[in-house]
């Protein structure tokens, strides 16, 4: 089947107890069993729900692997999967990463013992030289957060596999739409389904598939001993707004690409990071390694000033942590999604006071760029 019948079309859609052709809401902890010797398939609701089985059921099928895990949060899923590591390991890291997970991994999986190395994955030979005996997983982002730099994720695990090391892989800026890891050799792919799974900023949520049946099985227990799983009625919004999805991200990416063009051609504009530009360094690899390029464009402006005119002068698009609505969301990542990292970091890194990220929504591409050239000229 194409992408988007099986957005509908999962074999999960349907209620197999009422036939309701969205899957109830099923409000419940505990399940009452036949007797001792007969117990259900469910039996407490940390442990498994059947309205969050469909959402899992459906993203495992998307993105391609044996089994699916929905969490509390997008930080829920990176944490538990996280919890895979043990006292004295060491994962590879890419630099430019979503604020929240360098905080978790420098701020809280330090204190276990658990160390991290942040390179620029861009760069396979970075990774390379990046390996010592201790090391037991690599953690991607491609594109990554907010540069949108371009891995390459085959050749990434390819590595992984030599050195017997897990790949990790963070897909929340392409969805299994546009990327999916897990065919290109990662073995697991995280989702903050928060952002364009859900869509419609009304839910916080996070996903996990697994490729392998007893890696599965590890998260499996993880996820139930931690228990930082998703409610049922937010599991149901999640799988309401993945019917959705393809149309969404359609018109969102076109839109997108628009306007990192408008932007290359505005003098007030320093820098555009957009991998659907051909003067983009990842360009080529993000066209062979994914179906599209994303609804993201960050961009820098000439001076701190003009980017704080801009952030306060639009009026279109929501000024706002978070990102993947349909609605457009501006954001600031130096006092948002990246303020967990300390500020010599983020210049290093090139997260300057100059940058601005866009997630382009379904407003009109240019009803989008009018605002923005209000904005600049304010």
């Amino acid at each position: 089947m194409h992408f988007s019948t099986k957005l509908l079309h999962s074999g999960s859609e349907i209620d197999p107890h009422t036939g309701a052709a969205s899957v109830p809401i099923y409000q419940v902890s505990t399940f009452g069993q036949k007797s001792l010797e007969e117990p259900g398939v469910y039996d407490y609701a940390r442990s498994g729900n059947p309205t969050r089985q469909a959402l899992e059921d459906i993203i495992a099928q998307l993105e391609g692997g044996v089994r699916g895990f929905a969490f509390a949060s997008g930080m829920a899923a990176t944490s538990t999967v996280l919890l895979l590591l043990s006292p004295g390991d060491h994962l590879i890291v890419s630099e430019d990463i979503y604020g929240g997970t360098y905080r978790v991994l420098t701020r809280v999986f330090s204190r276990l013992g658990i160390t991290a190395t942040f390179v620029d994955t861009s760069d396979l030979d970075n990774i390379k030289q990046a390996i010592t005996p201790q090391t037991k997983a690599l953690f991607l982002e491609s594109p990554s957060n907010p540069l949108l730099k371009i891995t390459d994720l085959a050749g990434a695990a390819a590595l992984a596999r030599q050195h017997n090391l897990l790949t990790i892989v963070d897909n929340t800026f392409m969805t299994p739409y546009l990327q999916r890891p897990l065919e290109l050799g990662a073995d697991i792919v995280i989702h903050s389904a928060t952002k364009y799974l859900g869509g419609h900023s009304d839910v916080i949520a996070g996903l996990a598939v697994v490729k392998d049946p007893d890696l599965a099985n590890e998260l499996y227990f993880l996820q139930n001993s931690f228990g930082a799983v998703l409610g049922p009625q937010d599991s149901w919004l999640v799988m309401r707004g993945i019917k959705t999805l393809k149309v969404r991200l359609d018109q969102q990416q076109a839109s997108a690409h628009k306007i990192a063009e408008w932007l290359v051609q505005q003098p007030e504009v320093k820098e555009v990071y957009y991998p659907g530009l051909p003067h983009h360094p990842g360009h080529q690899l993000a066209a062979r390694q994914a179906q599209g390029f994303g609804a993201i464009v960050s961009f820098k402006m000439k001076s701190v000033e003009q980017a704080r005119q801009v952030l306060n002068g639009v009026k279109l698009p929501v000024l706002a942590v978070s990102l993947g609505a349909v609605e457009s969301i501006i954001s600031y990542p130096v006092t948002m999604s990246h303020a967990a990292i300390p500020q010599a970091r983020r210049q290093e890194l090139g997260v300057t006071d100059d940058l601005i990220r866009l997630s382009v929504g379904l407003e009109e591409a240019e009803d989008l760029i009018a605002d923005l050239s209000q904005a600049f000229r304010i």
